[in-house]
């Protein structure tokens, strides 16, 4: 069964809280977050993506930037801009996005829990990527990115949640930019303190990442590395836990530079095989299991998998495998979609219009739409001991950085 722990908080002066919310590090390029942080000398970019203070040719794996992380860290610190927390609590995080609304509760997640398998994977991480998130940990002693994790919903803690909103007001309570609501409690009573543990302990035998392997990853690494002298705090990563009956995965697309040699009416051609091909007289988004969308010369189409190439198996059955053993390695030439450069990713909040964009400029000379993974799948996969390909899954609404942060040090 899953150990949780509440923990002290570092998190904003209610004042501040707005500005120092920011969109997580991995989103956003070091242009974007430049750009996102200007005239806001308190948004959290300024700790994740810090080589926005540095000259724009710096490296972003250089020593600087995590130097410089630690620097702004403690600014915020002084500046009174940030606090921590007195004793150790639990945090319960709303976003409403779209009239959506999903409630989940922020903790420590355990490290051994991880190592052990409890907290189940269903995508490989990339060593540099991990090495960034160790660094930048190890340098600032803070995990200043929330891992996103989903579990089977429990109702006993379904209502014991909703009953903390009840009882008072949320500490934070502020629309973002892009119009998500984002509110939280700070659960700080003893007794519901223990009784929340006690529920996860009792009802919970797993959780699943839903976004965030390469910050999980880090934190269990940083623990490993530290040895004998990782205190408690080491011992815990900060995650948010949702109700799976709460969240809705979107789509995460692919966009191609070249096709491999083939002519688009020889590329259509081969795809016969395998596709049933219907071209649309819009901007196709799929409505359902083994359809895919495609852009290409400006025309979009709806392709339908024929039944002799969906496998019945956790991994056969997704779209994205199908795409991959179908289209992208045999057509393509695209064997790993996690080093080829001639794919990129684009999520789903991003719209067709972004597959457009990125098609028609020249870009790109091909795009294709999926269905989303549900978290059926996700937890089939994760169950399964198996792992998607990179970039399957795409969570909306994000948790912001900055409002909540765990100090291991």
């Amino acid at each position: 069964m899953i150990t949780i722990s509440p923990f002290a908080a570092l998190r904003p002066e209610v004042a501040f809280a707005k500005a120092v919310a920011s969109r997580p590090y991995d989103v956003l390029s070091s242009k974007e977050a430049r750009t996102e942080a200007q005239g806001n000398p308190n948004t959290f970019l300024h700790i994740t993506k810090s080589e926005i203070d540095l000259p724009e040719m710096t490296d972003v794996h250089s020593p600087e930037v995590y130097t410089k992380a630690k620097e702004n860290l403690a600014a915020f610190i002084s500046r009174n801009i940030l606090f921590q927390e007195s004793k150790p609590c639990y945090y319960i995080y709303q976003l409403t996005m779209n009239g959506r609304a999903q409630v989940g509760l922020v903790c420590g997640s355990s490290v051994d829990d991880y190592e052990n398998g409890l907290i189940k994977k269903h995508e490989f991480t990339r060593p540099e990527k991990e090495l960034d998130r160790i660094t930048h940990i190890k340098t600032t002693g803070a995990q200043t990115g929330n891992v996103f994790i989903a579990y089977r919903n429990v109702v006993e803690i379904d209502e014991l949640i909703a009953n903390c909103m009840k009882e008072k007001s949320p500490q934070y309570s502020f629309t973002a930019a892009d119009d998500v609501q984002h509110n939280i409690w700070v659960v700080n009573d003893e007794k519901t303190i223990k009784l929340i543990t006690d529920l996860f302990k009792e009802k919970v035998p797993a959780t699943y990442i839903a976004d965030g392997h390469h910050r999980a990853a880090s934190a269990a690494k940083v623990r490993a590395a530290l040895g004998n002298d990782a205190n408690q705090n080491a011992g815990i990563f900060l995650t948010t836990l949702f109700p799976a009956n709460q969240l809705s995965i979107m789509d995460y697309n692919r966009v191609i530079k070249d096709l491999n040699g083939h002519t688009p009416e020889s590329f259509l051609k081969e795809l016969e095989s395998d596709f049933t091909i219907e071209k649309k007289n819009e901007a196709y988004k799929p409505t359902a299991i083994h359809q895919f969308g495609l852009y290409l010369n400006k025309q979009w189409y709806c392709l339908t998998a024929h039944k002799k190439i969906i496998k019945e198996n956790v991994l056969g059955v997704l779209d994205i495998n199908i795409l991959q053993e179908n289209i992208l390695t045999p057509l393509l030439n695209i064997v790993d979609q996690r080093t080829d450069s001639r794919i990129d990713f684009v999520g789903g909040i991003r719209g067709l219009v972004e597959l457009e964009k990125k098609v028609d400029s020249g870009e790109m000379i091909l795009a294709i739409n999926l269905y989303p993974v549900s978290m059926t799948q996700l937890f089939a996969v994760a169950d399964s001991g198996d792992v998607m390909p990179p970039k399957s899954t795409w969570f909306e609404p994000k948790l912001r950085d900055g409002l909540l942060t765990h100090l291991i040090n």
